[in-house]
């Protein structure tokens, strides 16, 4: 199980929105897109944000930060405001919806590679 929970990790990220703003984050998607970009940039080799991190894995680190405020997920119009630093993580330019569109159309393409390998496989065992 995860702790902090996903939504406590939502809670923490959508704190600073005014009331009748979009929420910055509003699924778990994007939460766990945001973890797991930081934990890449701490295996890349980025200093962790957080006291104690020795001996724990990167994605822990990576929402210990999120989850003590120490690193912030940018919505889509603060990234064209603001210029990132370091400790900003962004959707690169994606939203939620292009992620899962770009995550879906790989999939497809895999799908489609496995059913060509298994006609394959197939059309050897009965010229066989």
């Amino acid at each position: 199980m995860l702790h902090p929970s996903y939504t406590d990790l939502m809670k923490v990220v959508n704190s600073e929105v005014e009331e009748g703003d979009e929420p910055v984050v509003s699924s778990r998607y994007s939460i766990v897109m945001a973890t797991s970009k930081r934990a890449r940039q701490l295996i890349a080799g980025d200093d962790a944000l957080i006291e104690n991190y020795e001996g724990r894995k990167p994605l822990s680190i990576a929402v210990e930060e999120l989850n003590q405020g120490k690193i912030k997920i940018l919505g889509d119009e603060d990234i064209e405001d603001e210029d990132m630093s370091d400790g900003d993580i962004s959707g690169e330019d994606m939203s939620d919806e292009d992620m899962v569109n770009e995550d879906m159309a790989a999939e497809e393409t895999e799908d489609t590679v496995m059913s060509e390998q298994d006609a394959d496989a197939d059309g050897q065992t009965d010229a066989e």
